[in-house]
């Protein structure tokens, strides 16, 4: 048995460094209902507080169709964390735009400027737009927001 339970040991460990240089993806997948959307903030998922970021959500239907922004009535709103689901109102409620970012075209875009260094909560709504292809959906992403270097730097 000793010799079972060192080589597996050793097998855990050599997995390890595979892990540890395997590229971090920067976009987040959440599913809803029939939804999917992938999910970015500019730049590299770290925005700074009081300096303009783009976020986006390519959506897809199952079977993965984009669903353009002229197909949703879609809303954004941006919540801090911690925050009273149904009780506290939303901080931003970003205007939403067509973008076309890497190789998706049409998506859903808005440009957030987030007050302070904190998280935050995002959270993507929407309904179809008739005919309806899919069924409404909510979607929740934390975002974590640095301070700004700039700033920090002019109260010295």
């Amino acid at each position: 048995m000793p010799r079972f339970s060192q080589l597996s040991h050793y097998a855990g460990w050599m997995l390890l460094p595979a892990l540890l240089v395997a590229p971090v993806l920067a976009h987040t997948v959440k599913v809803n209902g029939d939804v999917a959307a992938t999910f970015h903030v500019e730049p590299r998922h770290n925005p700074v507080a009081g300096k303009p970021s783009l976020a986006w959500f390519a959506l897809t239907r199952k079977g993965g169709q984009l669903i353009p922004l002229s197909q949703c009535n879609c809303q954004l709103e941006v919540y801090p964390i911690p925050h009273t689901e149904g009780k506290t109102p939303p901080l931003l409620k970003p205007a939403l735009k067509t973008v076309n970012v890497d190789r998706y075209k049409g998506i859903i875009g808005a440009t957030i400027a987030f007050p302070k260094a904190g998280q935050y909560e995002l959270e993507l709504s929407g309904t179809a737009k008739s005919p309806a292809t899919f069924k409404p959906f909510t979607l929740s992403y934390t975002v974590t927001v640095g301070g700004n270097s700039s700033q920090m730097q002019m109260h010295h």
